[in-house]
């Protein structure tokens, strides 16, 4: 039996690097002729992406995080694929929950060095249907980590991302730093026998 995926709020693309927005500017022409325009006011940049919150794990990556209403004594959350669960590929249709796990992490700095070691106390949550992912909960909350390490959780953005925007993703298992931009989306992504709905397309 498939089971929808819960907390929905997860199931979202973690978007580092956006285009500035467009700046609007007065089309006005000043009433005399040596009075000086206004300045253009200077756009906002955007935020430059960097390791910081990623982790690598021993087949894959991933990234610590918080929902908005995360609160700092909470225990923190590793989203990371469903097919990186260390007990193997979930069955189409299967949804793992609330599995104890020893898993460890290792955390890394802006520049992807090795920061220290995170580890969980279970699975929150698993599954390769409808989408590929993994959430693990850690023995660690967010102010240990913040404190120890100086690392703040990447917050999940609940909005849908926009065709067209640019983004980077972060490899923490690679150290490298893919540019792109979001393509379009997939209705149906079909491999072997898993099925994902409503995919993120990358351009090349």
């Amino acid at each position: 039996m498939k089971k929808p995926l819960v907390g929905a709020c997860f199931a979202v693309l973690l978007l580092g690097a956006t285009a500035a927005p467009a700046t609007a500017v007065s089309s006005e022409r000043p009433a005399q002729a040596d009075t000086k325009p206004a300045a253009k006011p200077a756009k906002p940049k955007a935020k430059a992406v960097t390791f910081a919150g990623t982790v690598a794990l021993s087949n894959c990556s991933g990234s610590v995080v918080r929902v908005p209403d995360s609160q700092p004594g909470d225990p923190a959350l590793v989203l990371s694929n469903g097919h990186c669960l260390e007990s193997g590929f979930p069955a189409p249709g299967e949804v793992v929950l609330d599995k104890p796990s020893s898993r460890s992490f290792t955390l890394l700095d802006a520049s992807g060095g090795n920061l220290g070691t995170v580890k969980a106390s279970k699975v929150a949550y698993g599954t390769m249907t409808d989408t590929d992912m993994s959430l693990y909960q850690l023995t660690s909350t967010y102010s240990d980590i913040e404190s120890k390490y100086g690392i703040k959780a990447l917050e999940l953005n609940t909005a849908r991302p926009e065709q067209g925007r640019a983004i980077t993703v972060a490899s923490g298992y690679w150290k490298k730093l893919y540019k792109c931009s979001i393509d379009g989306f997939a209705y149906r992504l079909k491999e072997g026998n898993w099925t994902w709905k409503d995919s993120v397309r990358y351009t090349p």
